[in-house]
C-alpha cells in the first residue's frame, strides 16, 4: 500500500495550499478557486492566550499594521505619563513610616503626661485644655530633663511585640481566627474575639509594668533597661520582684476591665476604619474624572488618594477610639497602679513628686469613688494631652502630604 503523504509534507506546516497535484485531489478543502474573503475566513490567526507571544492579559494579537506615531507624540505621552514607580514606592514608604513614627515616638510625651494625670486622684487641676497640658510639660522638663516625658518609650514597644506574638502563636495553636474574611459569620466574629481577649490577658502583667515605667518620676527612678519590663511582668505574676503593698490588687481582678477595655478599643477602632475608608473611597471614585494628557493636578491628586485614606481611616479610628474610652481607660490605669508603691509628678505645677495611695477594691468601687470624690469630670483628667498627640499627628500628616505632593509635581 502507497503513502499517501507527498514529498513536500513539512509537518503541521502543511495545508494541502503548497501542492497543486496534491490538493486536487481534496476539492473541498482547495483554496485555489476561492476569493479573498474565502482565504480570509479560513487563514485566521492563531488565538490568543494570556501569557504567549509576551502578550499581557487582554492584548490582542495586531491583525493589521498599525501606521508610524507622528513626530513629537512620543515626547507628549512621556510628559503625560504619572511619576516614577521609583518614586511613587518611595514616597509611600515615607508616609506610612512618618505616620508610625508620629503615634509610637513622638506621641509619646503626651501618653506619658495623660496616664500621670489619669492616675493623679490628688489634682486639683484637670488639664481639660490643651494650654494647660502644655504649660505643664514643659515645668517638667524644664526641672528633670528631656528624658522625663520620653521614659518608658521601650517597654511600650515590647508590650506591642508580646501581643504581636500571642496573638500570633494562639492563633496558629488554636482554630480561633486572627482576622475576619469579607464572608464572615457570628462564629467567626466570636472566635476572633476570643483571641483578642486572650491576648491582652497574657499581655496583662506586661503593660502593668510598662504603665509603672511611664508614670514613675524621673527624680526617684533608676535607669532601667529594655528587657525589665519583661522581668517586672513574669514576677508580677508568680509573686516574686520588687515588694508591693497590701493594697495590690490581685491580677485576676484586673482581668475584665483590661479586656473590656481592649475588646472595645479594637471593635470602635475597626468599625470607625473601615466606615471612614469606605467613605473616602466613595468620595473620590464619585468625583469626575479628566482624561486630559494635561491635567497633571489630576494623576497627583490620584496618587495621593491611593495612600492617604487608609491613613486617615487609621488616625480617626485611634482618636475615636481613645476619646470615647478615655473614662474606662482612666479607671483601667488606676487599677493597675494601686498598690505598686509608685511615685508620680505632680501635675499641678510640675515641680514636685505625690505619691500613689488609692485604696479602691475593684473596678465597681473606682468608678463610685471618682464619681464622689472628682466630679464626673474626673473621668477626664489629662484630655488636654489628647488633643494636643492628635493634633500633632494631624499636622505631621498634612505636612507629608504636601512633601508628597511636591515631589510628584517635579518628578
Amino acid at each position: 500500500m502507497t503513502s499517501r503523504r507527498p514529498d513536500s509534507f513539512e509537518g503541521l506546516g502543511y495545508r494541502g495550499r503548497e501542492d497543486p497535484s496534491f490538493s486536487g485531489g481534496y476539492s473541498g478543502r482547495s483554496f485555489n478557486n476561492s476569493s479573498s474573503s474565502d482565504l480570509q475566513h479560513w487563514v485566521t490567526t492563531p488565538p490568543d492566550i494570556p501569557g504567549s507571544r509576551n502578550l499581557h492579559f487582554g492584548d490582542r494579537t495586531p491583525q493589521f499594521e498599525t501606521a508610524p506615531a507622528p513626530p513629537g507624540a512620543a515626547d507628549e505621552a512621556q510628559s503625560a505619563a504619572p511619576p516614577s514607580e521609583q518614586l511613587n514606592r518611595f514616597a509611600g514608604f515615607g508616609i506610612g513610616l512618618a505616620s508610625l513614627f508620629t503615634e509610637n515616638v513622638l506621641a509619646h510625651p503626651c501618653i506619658v503626661f495623660r496616664r500621670q494625670c489619669q492616675v493623679n486622684y490628688h489634682a486639683r487641676c484637670y488639664h481639660l485644655s490643651p494650654l494647660t497640658a502644655i504649660s505643664v510639660m514643659y515645668n517638667v522638663t524644664k526641672t528633670q530633663g528631656p528624658k522625663a516625658l520620653w521614659k518608658g518609650m521601650g517597654s511600650t514597644f515590647v508590650v506591642q511585640g508580646v501581643t504581636l506574638g500571642t496573638e500570633g502563636i494562639i492563633s496558629e495553636c488554636t482554630p480561633l481566627p486572627r482576622e475576619l474574611s469579607h464572608k464572615w459569620n457570628p462564629k467567626q466574629v466570636v472566635g476572633h474575639l476570643v483571641l483578642k481577649g486572650l491576648t491582652h490577658v497574657v499581655a496583662m502583667p506586661f503593660y502593668s509594668a510598662s504603665l509603672i515605667e511611664t508614670v514613675q518620676s524621673e527624680i526617684i527612678r533608676d535607669n532601667p533597661g529594655i528587657l525589665d519590663c519583661v522581668k517586672e511582668g513574669i514576677g508580677r505574676v508568680m509573686g516574686m520582684g520588687v515588694p508591693h503593698s497590701k493594697r495590690l490588687l490581685p491580677l485576676w481582678n484586673l482581668v475584665f476591665p483590661t479586656v473590656l477595655h481592649g475588646i472595645l478599643h479594637y471593635v470602635i477602632s475597626s468599625s470607625v476604619q473601615r466606615l471612614v475608608l469606605y467613605l473616602l473611597r466613595r468620595r473620590n471614585n464619585g468625583s469626575p474624572k479628566h482624561s486630559s494628557p494635561d491635567s497633571q493636578a489630576d494623576a497627583v491628586q490620584s496618587m495621593l488618594d491611593s495612600y492617604f485614606p487608609e491613613l486617615m481611616a487609621s488616625f480617626a479610628a485611634s482618636l475615636c477610639a481613645d476619646v470615647l474610652l478615655f473614662p474606662l481607660e482612666t479607671v483601667l490605669h488606676r487599677l493597675h497602679i494601686q498598690g505598686t508603691r509608685t511615685i508620680i509628678d505632680n501635675t499641678d505645677l510640675g515641680f514636685e513628686v505625690l505619691p500613689i495611695n488609692t485604696q479602691y477594691e475593684g473596678m465597681r468601687d473606682c468608678i463610685n469613688a471618682i464619681r464622689r470624690e472628682e466630679g464626673s469630670l474626673g473621668f477626664y483628667k489629662g484630655f488636654g494631652s489628647i488633643v494636643v498627640q492628635y493634633s500633632l499627628h494631624a499636622a505631621v500628616l498634612q505636612i507629608t502630604k504636601m512633601i508628597y505632593s511636591t515631589l510628584l509635581r517635579n518628578a
